[in-house]
């Protein structure tokens, strides 16, 4: 079984990877986000760091790929590389703070790794609200993020939608953030680990 998890910064995907990989006996592969040398940077500066960033990022979801998710059976994966292509790169160039020259450039880094990676068996999204994320962001305590703007994570957002509804590498399990708030009551898991079984092994969806 392979399962990721995806959502906007806060929504707590890294809560739910966790307590996914403890009740399913998965071994989780977390999001190298306190690794980045540039983001404390790219927050301060997006325009001169967003490219160094996401290479970073990318090259960091490869590393997890090739050593981790294409070599162990069972795995849970915090953030799909798919994110950070279509939603965060994207985000960044469409904001204008990553040059074409780059985005393209990028999008080619990325053609070229894809089919090395395994793919999901079913990607696990949580929506939520903007006030849900400000509130868990504020809850981890992370200095360069308490600066966000609303509208950056608004545009996440948007961006988010758009790549749920055209995303058909797996099944999709969408988790409503703002109303199961596993994070508060991990008990909420019991379910959702429930539905994958069902989703895995049954082809619920």
């Amino acid at each position: 079984m392979y399962l990721a998890v995806s959502g906007n910064i806060g929504s707590g995907k890294s809560t739910l990877t966790r307590l996914l990989s403890e009740r399913l006996k998965l071994t989780p592969v977390f999001e190298t986000v306190d690794e980045n040398p540039y983001l404390a940077d790219f927050y301060q500066d997006m325009a001169r760091y967003a490219f160094h960033s996401q290479v970073f990022f990318l090259s960091r979801r490869l590393e997890q790929h090739l050593n981790v998710v294409n070599q162990t059976l069972d795995v849970v994966q915090d953030r799909t590389i798919f994110e950070d292509a279509w939603v965060f790169a994207k985000n960044l160039y469409q904001q204008g703070h990553m040059s074409l020259r780059d985005w393209e450039t990028y999008q080619s880094l990325l053609q070229g790794i894809l089919p090395a990676l395994r793919m999901p068996d079913v990607l696990i999204h949580i929506e939520a609200s903007l006030p849900t994320l400000k509130k868990r962001i504020a809850l981890r305590g992370r200095d360069y993020e308490k600066a966000l703007p609303d509208q950056y994570l608004l545009n996440l957002s948007g961006l988010y939608q758009s790549f749920i509804e055209e995303y058909s590498a797996s099944k999709v399990y969408i988790l409503n953030g703002d109303r199961l708030d596993f994070v508060e009551r991990p008990e909420i898991i019991e379910k959702l680990c429930n539905d994958i079984d069902d989703v895995v092994v049954g082809g619920l969806f």
